[in-house]
């Protein structure tokens, strides 16, 4: 019985429903914006090291962003920014901020089956608003028995959310798309971690696959997780 499992947490963005791809949108219109100034390239890398500086600032989500974006938009263009672009990236975040909810394949279905013979956790992060408007819009929110919204996703974190709301780690699934910040750490913590492969995944969320954990799975979709769920038990 040592392997059973109670519990199974799953991630938001782009694991239940898409989510990078408004920042993709985004960023090609912040290029667009600045290439006068600097090459789409180089002014990418900028913006990823301006995100990667200022979470303990921000925390992740569409606000530090947002911040970020202007704050690179600064430091390429010498502090000669005009106020239009400013206006401009300002909109685009408020219209992240509003962008509709669209369920990724098989979510829906796969978080229903599973909720009838498990505890079942909506883990995520960023700003606390902005998850709680996708969360309703999505539908999905009367299937979970608790919601969790963290600054960070951390071993240490994965250990005190299933302790509270379950069974241990030892006994708990975390499902999502970041090998960064939803499987790993949920290994490292002593969990199983399920990798959900999505088209586009923030660079920041990357890291190596944990091949040698007995513990490590990946799907090709969210469909495959009911059968995997009974297999493990």
């Amino acid at each position: 019985m040592a392997n059973f499992l109670s519990t199974i947490g799953f991630d938001a963005d782009d694991t239940l429903w898409h989510n990078e791809r408004f920042f993709r949108l985004t960023q090609e219109r912040f290029a667009e914006l600045l290439q006068d100034h600097t090459p789409g390239e180089i002014l990418m890398e900028r913006l990823l090291e301006a995100e990667k500086r200022n979470i303990k600032h921000y925390g992740f989500g569409i606000k530090g962003f947002v911040l970020s974006m202007i704050e690179t938009a600064i430091e390429v263009t010498e502090s000669k920014v005009p106020a239009t672009v400013i206006s401009e990236l300002i909109a685009a975040g408020r219209e992240m901020l509003n962008h509709p909810i669209e369920l990724l394949p098989c979510a829906r279905e796969a978080v229903e089956e599973i909720s009838e013979s498990h505890r079942v956790i909506l883990i995520t992060k960023g700003d606390l608003l902005d998850q709680e408007r996708k969360l309703a819009q999505s539908g999905l929110g009367e299937l979970f028995d608790e919601v969790e919204v963290v600054s960070d996703k951390s071993s240490k974190a994965y250990v005190d959310i299933f302790s509270r709301h379950g069974d241990g780690t030892e006994h708990s699934m975390m499902v999502g798309n970041s090998m960064r910040s939803d499987i790993r750490p949920m290994i490292e913590a002593g969990g199983w971690g399920v990798y959900t492969p999505h088209e586009y995944t923030w660079d920041y969320e990357k890291d190596h696959v944990p091949d040698n954990s007995p513990r490590y799975r990946e799907i090709e979709n969210l469909g495959k997780l009911p059968e995997l769920v009974r297999d493990i038990g």
